[in-house]
């Protein structure tokens, strides 16, 4: 692992780019305390669909033992509020 002053780094980011591009970790430091560390990039790749996994979330969530996410959901959910619901003084 190489330690480098944060000071130091600007003129040389190019060359310290390229040395975390090929796997070396590389700490910057200011006054002798850890800043942030260079590493490579990681490209994450979303699903085939472009979408969310479903499958992967269900599973998680019967692994864990919950069966049903959502066992009941009111049929006035997205009901409008009263006008007054916010202007109530609280109890």
């Amino acid at each position: 692992m190489t330690t480098i002053l944060l000071e130091e780094a600007g003129p040389i980011l190019a060359d310290l780019a390229k040395r975390a591009e090929s796997g070396e970790a590389i700490v910057l430091t200011r006054g002798g305390k850890p800043v942030l560390d260079l590493v490579p990039h990681r490209r994450s790749e979303p699903p085939q669909d472009g979408g969310l996994n479903w499958e992967a979330g269900y599973a998680y969530l019967r692994a864990n033992g919950i069966g049903n996410p959502f066992p009941y959901v009111a049929e006035d959910f997205d009901a409008p509020l009263p006008e007054d619901f916010l202007l109530r003084p609280l109890p």
